[in-house]
């Protein structure tokens, strides 16, 4: 989910991955694997994505699905809302770039 949330972050700011990348000071190929989510930044680089985008570190980690058991509710309902506003935001730049091309 989180690789999710930092690819929509870097589309909906219109950045290409060759910008972003080196923005980060990381090699495209290595934030290719983050948005694929083969790979997970560290809270090194999340920071470097919260300078980067002017937001908190804690706003990026709410779509962090690295949390451990057992989920209590609060948990539970934390990823839900998370996975719902990424649908939201998907859908949304989804909608965006076929109104771009029509």
């Amino acid at each position: 989910m989180l690789n999710r949330a930092l690819k929509l972050l870097r589309t909906y700011h219109q950045l290409s991955q060759t910008e972003l990348a080196g923005r980060l000071e990381i090699s495209n190929s290595y934030l290719c694997e983050i948005e694929k989510g083969s790979k997970s930044p560290g809270l090194d680089l999340l920071a470097r994505y919260a300078l980067v985008f002017k937001m908190p570190v804690s706003n990026i980690l709410l779509f962090s699905e690295e949390i451990e058991e057992p989920f209590g509710t609060s948990e539970r309902l934390r990823i839900s809302a998370a996975k719902k506003v990424l649908r939201i935001l998907e859908w949304i730049d989804e909608r965006e770039l076929v109104s771009d091309n029509a």
